[in-house]
């Protein structure tokens, strides 16, 4: 059997026709089902439904064999345990530091930063020799520079209407992100047919 992880909303919602491509229909919908595993139309196939932050741990741990994620949420967790072998071209936004309108604030030692990706945003700015006070947020990130709690922000970027709507602009590019399939190193040794015919019926 393979188990799976995905997270409910856009990243669910852009995996159903490459499942569907794949043959494989879930039986319930996330959205109205309380139920955590869903069942699908195969016998040996279910989806675990967790949260997004959650999928690389189910995965590395063996409680999933499979998931499905974003590559901003891998480069955050960033474990050499994982196998990422197809960017699935899906969710497509892109993760940048982003600050007040006209506001040249160079960037220095000391800077305050608010995100979620408190790992990417220390190694993007040591790779550039800087040291930053990351401060952790869970949302509303946009809010940080309105009321001073930080200078900048880093966050994941879709259409840039919320940072238009708050005074915000992009500053400077990390990363592109889409979403990945990641896979359990023992699920490929152990289930290695299942694991690689599904590999490959994704790809296709």
């Amino acid at each position: 059997m393979l188990k799976i992880a995905l997270s409910k909303g856009r990243i669910f919602k852009e995996c159903l026709p490459i499942l569907a491509k794949a043959h494989i229909h879930p039986v319930d919908d996330p959205e109205t089902s309380r139920k955590l595993i869903l069942d699908t139309n195969q016998a040996d196939i279910k989806l675990v439904i967790i949260r997004a932050t959650d999928v690389p741990t189910y995965v590395e741990y063996g409680a999933a064999d499979m998931g499905i994620v974003g590559k901003d949420t891998l480069l955050e967790y960033d474990s050499p345990n994982l196998y990422e072998p197809v960017d699935l071209g899906i969710a497509r936004c892109r993760l940048m530091l982003a600050g007040p309108k006209q506001q040249a604030l160079p960037l220095c030692n000391g800077l305050r930063i608010a995100t979620k990706y408190v790992n990417v945003t220390k190694n993007y700015f040591a790779q550039q020799g800087l040291q930053v006070e990351v401060i952790k947020l869970y949302g509303s990130m946009e809010l940080a520079p309105l009321v001073d709690l930080a200078d900048y922000i880093v966050d994941v970027v879709d259409t840039g209407n919320t940072l238009r709507a708050n005074g915000l602009e992009p500053k400077q590019h990390i990363a592109n992100i889409s979403s990945r399939l990641v896979v359990n190193k023992a699920a490929m040794k152990l289930k290695n047919q299942l694991v690689k015919n599904f590999i490959q019926q994704i790809q296709a």
